[in-house]
This record gives structure tokens, C-alpha cells and sequence, in this order.
């Protein structure tokens, strides 16, 4: 015999199960990043982000003011993304300065493809947007410190010639990265092949830093 839905053990004595404010939140992050993989953040409307999100247009602004900021939330996450991601390579052990290497430009490679999407978005939104101009600046800056810090200690351990400062190095060729691998995901303009931008990138990485390519 059927439970009478009054006394289904699912619905007896409790509510519907509501969203938390932080479930909310994300899932407008989530659609978010599902349109944009369809279309231009200029098509997208506030309401089209909270539909997706299953919530009203009033809910979508508790949460965030504009369009801009849901990508500039989103970018802050990839960002702690990817610095978890090359920092782990960084600090992991290698054979030698390729493989370390390697790890490094792989983790940023493998963290941005999984978004890319919000790669084109970004770029896009930088010209128009300070705050996403300004956040990207810093990060940049945070990956040039860092390579830069990586440099200097191979020159200090004798395995790569003294040359131009650390720094300068680091900035040319994390800005070689950024573009190799914008244009590779999106298809902007001449771009390397998914399966060879690492290995490219490597090679030129490893030529800059130590005068030739030391293998393992």
C-alpha cells in the first residue's frame, strides 16, 4: 500500500531543504563560467546568471554587485589555483632543472586550460575593468618574484651563468607564457598546438635561464 505523502518518512516533519548562502554562491560561479564557454561576458545578463543559478535577480546583488565582480571573484579562485598548484611544483623534489621546470610551467598550463574560458574573459575584462586589471597585476607580480627568486638561486649554486638581472628574466619570459598560452586556448592569432605549448615553452625557459638545455 502507498505512503500517504503526509507520512512519507521524506517529507514527515521537515522543510525543504534550502540553499546556504555559500551554495548560492556558487552556483552563480558556476553558471558564470558554464556561459562563458558559450558566449561573451557581454552577453550575459545579470538575469541569465541568476536563472542558471535558480535564484531571483534581488538574491543574485546580496551576493554580488555586478556582472564584473562574479568574474572578478572567480579569478581570485583560479588564481589560488594555480599558486597552490606551482608553488607544490616548486617545492616538490626534481631530478634536475628540467623536470623542475617543467613542473612549474605545467602546473600554470594545466590550471589555466581547465578554465579557459574565463582565460578570454579576463583578458577581455582588463581593458574596461581596474580592479581585474589591478588583481592581474599583482599576481604577475607575485609569479615574476618567484621565478626571479628560483633564477637567482640556480646562479648562486653555479648551475646557470650570471647574465641580465633575475628579475627582467622572470618578466619576459612569464609574459611569454601568458601570450603562448592565451593565444593557445583561444585561438587569438598564430598559436602552438595544446599538445606542444609546454615543451616550446620549456625549452626557451631553460635556454634563457642556464645558456643551453641541461637535461636531467
Amino acid at each position: 500500500m502507498p505512503v500517504p505523502a503526509s507520512d512519507s518518512p521524506t517529507s514527515r516533519g521537515r522543510r525543504p531543504v534550502r540553499p546556504s548562502g555559500d551554495d548560492r554562491e556558487l552556483a552563480i560561479l558556476t553558471t558564470a563560467e558554464r556561459l562563458l564557454a558559450e558566449r561573451p561576458l557581454s552577453a550575459i545578463s545579470v538575469d541569465d546568471l541568476a536563472r542558471g543559478a535558480g535564484i531571483s535577480r534581488p538574491t543574485f546583488y546580496f551576493y554580488f554587485a555586478s556582472k564584473d565582480a562574479v568574474l572578478l571573484t572567480l579569478l581570485d579562485r583560479v588564481v589560488a589555483e594555480a599558486d597552490a598548484a606551482t608553488t607544490d611544483a616548486f617545492g616538490g623534489r626534481a631530478s634536475g632543472p628540467r623536470e623542475g621546470w617543467r613542473r612549474a610551467i605545467t602546473a600554470y598550463y594545466e590550471t589555466f586550460r581547465a578554465h579557459r574560458a574565463l582565460t578570454l574573459a579576463w583578458a577581455e575584462a582588463r581593458s574596461t575593468n581596474a580592479e581585474i586589471r589591478q588583481l592581474w597585476a599583482q599576481v604577475f607580480e607575485g609569479w615574476v618574484l618567484r621565478c626571479a627568486e628560483a633564477i637567482e638561486s640556480e646562479r648562486q649554486r653555479g648551475a646557470a651563468p650570471a647574465g641580465p638581472p633575475a628579475r627582467d628574466i622572470a618578466v619576459a619570459l612569464t609574459s611569454m607564457n601568458e601570450r603562448v598560452l592565451y593565444a593557445t586556448f583561444t585561438g587569438d592569432g598564430p598559436a602552438i598546438a595544446e599538445t606542444g605549448a609546454v615543451d616550446v615553452l620549456l625549452e626557451i625557459w631553460l635556454r634563457a635561464i642556464y645558456g643551453t638545455a641541461p637535461s636531467d
